[in-house]
């Protein structure tokens, strides 16, 4: 009698809990798409900018006991002539070559950096 339990409860929660897992995948899959497509049809832009601030995330990702992976995502934050601010995601050797203060011609396209170039 208790197992009949436990064998309606898993057919009904594995298939919800499948779906759910799926749906976060597609979603993940179609934003990233979504934002690549957005990106790929905005105008390249050249302005005048300032690095007004620079931060770093680190995840880590364990594949077993004895494996583990750190992946470094570097950030660097703008401010064109308007006053406006954006932050967009660098490769580490700009990261590394860029410091707050630095005035130059910011290039990109929608939220993807292009590079910058120092006055």
């Amino acid at each position: 009698m208790f197992y009949a339990g436990i064998d309606l409860l898993f057919s009904i929660l594995f298939p919800i809990l499948f779906l759910v897992v799926l749906g976060m995948i597609l979603y993940t899959i179609i934003g990233n798409i979504s934002t690549w497509n957005k990106n790929n049809h905005s105008p390249r832009l050249t302005v005048p900018a300032t690095v007004v601030a620079k931060r770093t995330e680190v995840s880590r990702h364990h594949t077993d006991n004895t494996m583990a992976h750190t992946f470094t995502t570097y950030y660097v934050t703008f401010q064109v002539e308007s006053g406006d601010r954006m932050e967009l995601t660098v490769s580490g050797s700009d990261y590394g070559m860029l410091v707050e203060g630095d005035i130059g011609k910011l290039s990109f396209q929608g939220t993807r950096y292009l590079g910058f170039e120092r006055n």
